[in-house]
């Protein structure tokens, strides 16, 4: 069958809607045909253990009491809630927390696989607030109950804490904590460049280890001497999981599979393809949907790790990423030279065949967050049900790899949906009603989602509204 329509938004919308009724596979008002598909779908088997987000928050939360617990075990009996107890807490579940940030950050596997790592980012940033917090209780707790204690003035005590053992290198540490919580506020991240942002956040590390002596200095660890080598066993094993993998891993990678840049090539309005090459690319493991954390070898760009999805499956020789100008770094890359020697850190992310539960599917795309999709829609495995590709772009010259989901679309027999236009226009808005038009059997899918936070958010309360259960929706959102 052929569907002729004019392309306008409302009519793209109208011709989407009667050609899915009649289960042809759409693209932008008109059917895809294609003789010689280039891709075969292929099935992804999950690799690795995952550690799921309930059991990360219950781990987590089991030590956060078994800390609290060691404070209160440390104070004068009958337990009385004073200042002291207040600073004695605040204290150790901050320097607990500290523990936590670094775990989340270090990007172990089995946490990226099972948490997702756009999830580990939230709760990285709500821990360090938390961080922030309890320090400040903590300060301000022990130097009023210092003055109480001794009967001087605020001032006088003030004077006096931070001439004890370890206090001035633990005050430099919070000074440097309430900086890098400062700048990581979402208004001042976005007055400054990703690569300021993150070379300033990197001075966490240097306020943890700074406060560490003042953790084992003070009164709920010192003269405990089996609690302090415990203690300082957590810090070790953190900071240790941080280096293998986001220091050893990638120099290892780097040294077994040489990559480099093979060439950069248009792929839309202010976008490109990045080819790299090197060996044996297949050992990487790298599941579609995932994403690796690049850092190009030049004067320009070797600071700052950049994530990227792979847009197409790997091989044995190549992958492929696609990077959109949205600053000064990712305008560097654009311009990167064949040869250029890459590190990359992964893969990571979550969103992949692992997550699935359900026969039918539906991936909603925003933007250039179509990369992790288009691979998605090439690889997911068929299990008896439908496959539908909903992709939002501004224009049709927006819509990255065309040909290729179109190709894609036919091979698999797939439905794929461009969304053009404004979001403002009724007939174009990601709504419940919309959704359940354009989607027959919305409700009995998993749907995977990638896209601006924007977007993603709006697709999420259209979805929940139209019924489908929140264990049936999966995404990543990433933003600075």
């Amino acid at each position: 069958m052929t569907v002729t329509v004019t392309v306008t938004v409302s009519m793209v919308v109208l011709g989407v809607s009667t050609a899915i009724r009649e289960g042809t596979t759409v693209t932008s008002g008109r059917v895809a045909t294609v003789a010689d598909p280039l891709h075969q779908p292929s099935s992804t088997k999950p690799r690795g253990s995952a550690v799921s987000a309930a059991t990360a928050l219950v781990l987590v939360g089991l030590g956060a009491v078994g800390v609290a617990l060691l404070a209160i075990a440390g104070s004068p009996s009958p337990l009385m809630v004073d200042l002291p107890l207040v600073a004695h807490v605040a204290g150790l579940l901050g320097g607990y927390a500290v523990t936590v940030m670094i775990l989340l950050m270090a990007r172990v596997p089995a946490l990226e696989r099972g948490v997702g790592a756009d999830r580990m980012a939230r709760w990285h940033g709500r821990v360090g607030r938390t961080t922030l917090i309890l320090i400040l209780i903590h300060a301000v707790a022990a130097t009023l109950a210092w003055a109480g204690a001794q009967g001087i003035p605020l001032l006088t005590a003030s004077t006096q804490v931070l001439a004890m053992p370890g206090l001035s290198a633990a005050t430099v540490a919070t000074v440097l904590f309430i900086v890098v919580g400062l700048l990581s506020a979402r208004a001042a991240r976005r007055r400054v460049r990703y690569e300021t942002w993150h070379t300033i956040h990197l001075l966490t590390y240097v306020a943890i280890g700074l406060s560490f002596s003042h953790e084992l200095a003070g009164p709920d660890l010192a003269g405990r001497r089996l609690v302090q080598v415990a203690w300082s066993v957590v810090f070790t094993m953190s900071f240790a999981l941080l280096l293998r993998y986001r220091v050893i891993a990638p120099l290892l990678q780097a040294s077994r599979h040489h990559l480099r840049v093979l060439r950069v090539e248009r792929a839309g309005p202010g976008t490109v393809n990045v080819i790299v090459g090197g060996d044996d690319l297949l050992d990487l493991d790298a599941e579609p949907g995932q994403f690796f954390r690049w850092r190009f070898l030049t004067t320009r760009t070797w600071r700052t790790a950049h994530p990227f999805s792979l847009s197409a499956p790997a091989t044995h020789g190549t992958l492929r990423l696609t990077v959109k100008a949205v600053g000064d770094g990712t305008q560097i890359i654009q311009s990167l030279r064949p040869g250029t020697r890459v590190l990359a850190e992964g893969p990571y992310g979550a969103m992949t065949q692992r997550r699935r539960t359900r026969n039918g599917l539906l991936l909603i795309a925003g933007g250039v967050g179509i990369t992790p999709m288009r691979t998605l829609f090439e690889t997911m495995a068929y299990a008896g049900g439908p496959l539908t590709l909903l992709y939002r772009a501004p224009t049709m010259e927006d819509i990255l790899f065309r040909r290729e989901l179109e190709l894609i679309a036919e091979t698999r027999r797939a439905h794929l949906v461009y969304l053009i236009g404004s979001s403002k226009e009724p007939w174009n808005a990601m709504t419940p009603e919309n959704l359940m038009r354009l989607v027959p059997g919305l409700q009995h899918r998993d749907v995977y989602i990638c896209a601006g936070p924007a977007l993603s958010r709006v697709a999420v309360t259209a979805l929940r509204q139209a019924g489908l259960p929140r264990r049936n929706v999966h995404r990543e959102d990433f933003s600075f």
